[in-house]
């Protein structure tokens, strides 16, 4: 019943990926306007509390002129993290159906790479926006952590399980090990039954032959 839990299961380990494929696709689904807004924003609002952390007394005016700044690099580190985040989501179930190493590397990559380049190619046809090989690249980056992290996670959370299969491995080996080392015992005690019992038939036979003599 756990087994077949599990199998039923399984699959909706895939949901966390194609939820986060929709939020990419939606941020962009939004026009250059309402994207460069949004940017714009987040990056207003870290250098506010950057302002308020460090006390460093910025005007209204100061605040929107470093947000200005670092708008593109922000537009950059949301590129980059939202695909860390599709590789994480991508990756797991891989690796819960059993995908390790590089193979894991392969698949997950492939699939976040070839949704990165299609969704540039989604944004050539919204108004304001194109298609950009730069941010193919710096989308398969954040991919890349992504996987690795998720290697790193799970190699360590799977520790102590790997831990414990040798564990059962090595007393399994060496039961074994026992077990063929009594049937070896049980078959030289044979043999050396089998010789004796050789020997007293030899015996008699000869014991026969000179009874027979006299």
């Amino acid at each position: 019943m756990k087994k077949l839990l599990l199998y039923i299961l399984k699959p909706f380990s895939f949901l966390p990926a194609l939820l986060m494929m929709y939020v990419i696709y939606s941020f962009s689904a939004q026009t250059a306007d309402v994207s460069g807004s949004l940017s714009y924003a987040v990056s207003y609002k870290l250098v506010e509390i950057g302002n308020d952390v460090l006390e460093t007394g910025f005007t209204d005016e100061q605040i929107g002129r470093y947000a200005h700044r670092i708008e593109h690099p922000v537009r950059k580190l949301a590129h980059m993290t939202e695909y860390f985040l599709l590789a994480v989501a991508v990756s797991f179930p891989f690796y819960v159906y059993g995908v390790r190493g590089f193979a894991l590397m392969l698949v997950a990559g492939l699939i976040c790479v070839g949704f990165a380049a299609g969704d540039e190619y989604h944004q050539s046809f919204v108004a304001g926006r194109g298609p950009s090989k730069k941010d193919v690249m710096i989308d398969s980056i954040g991919a890349f952590f992504g996987i690795v992290c998720v290697r790193i996670i799970c190699w360590t959370a799977m520790t102590p399980f790997r831990v414990a299969r040798r564990i059962e491995e090595r007393a399994r080996r060496r039961e074994r090990a026992k077990e063929i080392a009594r049937e070896r015992e049980h078959a030289r005690r044979r043999e050396q039954e089998r010789m004796r019992a050789k020997e007293r038939e030899r015996a008699q036979i000869r014991e026969g032959k000179t009874r027979r003599v006299r």
